[in-house]
């Protein structure tokens, strides 16, 4: 039976893994083939893993820590190194926002449920205001363009990030509020259910060489990367290629330092409303997985 790893546009590690060999040539000297389980709304991935849809899957911060407090049991497999320059909050460049206080009372644009809401509540929190109760957050309407939105007044902020960011960065008219590196480390982060990780350790190892072997791939082909991004998801290959060279393509075991920062944003989330429990982080942490994955890492490099 093939180990079937889930793929969506907001992780590019797992997206460009589906489209090379890698996963099946570390997976073969166990036995087992790959397989990709596509979707688009990285969000969905905790309930996917819990249903057996998929066996592994990645995304950014936040949605692990919404399906753990799902009742989901799921235990971290890796996570990347920080991404500092992954996204930012943009505001109108000559609007009334100067601070993240003048958000109060505004819309914010941003992939809810994503790192992007990790981002957004944690900068919110350090001003003394809630993320529940001081603004008003909406995902991207289909058909609407955040970035004019923004340009027209309609909107507060909006969290951009990837080839859309570089857009907006080169078309100007903008300001930075925040960037993702000022408030939060937003890796990718890479996650299982707790019986694949305690039954096949050796395959989870094998998934992160396959990414990690991925990741290297696309650093050294960030111009076919971007190509194959623009002519899939649309924009610039220009604009793809700026925001792949961005990104660290370096992955790391998930440690206990790496717990700590789930840890704070499952606090917030608590504390705000947007998870309905406490959650004790350190139950999805499985310390046992840590020297496989490690291992794997480095043989792959």
């Amino acid at each position: 039976m093939a180990i079937t790893l889930g793929v969506h546009a907001s992780n590019p590690s797992l997206y460009y893994l589906s489209r090379l060999t890698y996963l099946d040539e570390e997976l073969a000297p166990l036995g087992e083939t790959g397989a990709f389980h596509h979707y688009t709304d990285g969000t969905r991935t905790g309930e996917l893993l819990a249903d057996g849809t998929i066996d592994f899957g990645g995304t950014g911060s936040t949605p692990p820590v919404t399906a753990q407090a799902a009742g989901h049991d799921l235990v971290y497999a890796a996570v990347s190194e920080p991404r500092p320059d992954h996204g930012a909050l943009l505001v109108r460049a000559d609007g009334p926002v100067h601070g993240v206080a003048d958000l109060k009372g505004g819309t914010v644009v941003l992939g809810i449920g994503s790192w992007q809401t990790h981002l957004l509540a944690k900068a919110l929190h350090a001003e003394g205001l809630s993320y529940a109760e001081d603004i008003t957050p909406v995902r991207p309407a289909a058909g609407t363009d955040p970035a004019q939105r923004l340009r027209d007044g309609e909107i507060a902020g909006w969290i951009a990030q990837g080839a859309e960011l570089a857009a907006a960065r080169r078309a100007g008219g903008f300001r930075e509020l925040i960037r993702t590196g000022d408030v939060i480390t937003d890796r990718s982060v890479f996650f299982t259910r707790r019986d694949f990780a305690t039954d096949r350790p050796e395959a989870v190892a094998a998934i992160g060489a396959a990414l990690r072997r991925a990741d290297a791939w696309v650093a050294a082909n960030l111009a076919e990367a971007a190509a194959i991004a623009a002519a899939d998801l649309g924009g610039s290959a220009e604009d793809w290629r700026s925001a792949l060279a961005g990104l660290p393509w370096r992955l790391e075991p998930a440690t206990a330092a790496f717990v700590a920062e789930q840890q704070e944003a499952a606090d917030i989330f608590h504390q705000v409303g947007f998870i309905d429990r406490a959650l004790t982080v350190a139950d999805a942490h499985l310390p046992a997985l840590e020297a496989p994955v490690a291992a794997a890492l480095a043989k792959a490099v």
